[in-house]
């Protein structure tokens, strides 16, 4: 899971661990930073060549990023019901993305969508900091 700039500007961080925590997770590391255009490209690889692919990468270099990586049992499927849509306009009251999503780029959190873009993102991400 990453917490996104806008997510980290408005000083969500804590309220973001807070529901994680809350909902049963274990957060196993924890790491901040400031993207560089090369991770977040290798972060948003799948969505390259999509019409919001550049709108993304500039958006995820323009300030720090918080990256979790998460334990517990179904944690991919319950992290996604946790977080929401993407649309904070569609996502379900009590999600992550509802309470404090902006827009559906400013939607505070991104989230993994299965185990193996869970492996390739925290790979990227915390590089030699986490190993496997």
């Amino acid at each position: 899971m990453l917490i996104k700039p806008d997510g980290v500007e408005r000083r969500l961080i804590g309220k973001v661990i807070e529901r994680v925590e809350d909902a049963g997770f274990r957060i196993v590391a924890m790491h901040m930073e400031h993207l560089t255009r090369k991770k977040a490209e290798e972060l948003y690889a799948p969505h390259r060549g999509k019409d919001f692919f550049e709108g993304l990468v500039e958006f995820m270099i323009s300030g720090p990023v918080v990256g979790l990586i998460l334990e517990k049992e179904n944690a991919i499927e319950d992290l996604r019901r946790l977080v929401g849509k993407t649309d904070p306009a569609r996502a379900d009251v009590g999600t992550i993305r509802h309470d404090f999503g902006m827009s559906i780029r400013k939607n505070v959190v991104h989230a993994s969508d299965s185990p193996e873009n869970a492996s390739r993102e925290i790979k990227i991400f915390f590089e030699e900091k986490w190993t496997e």
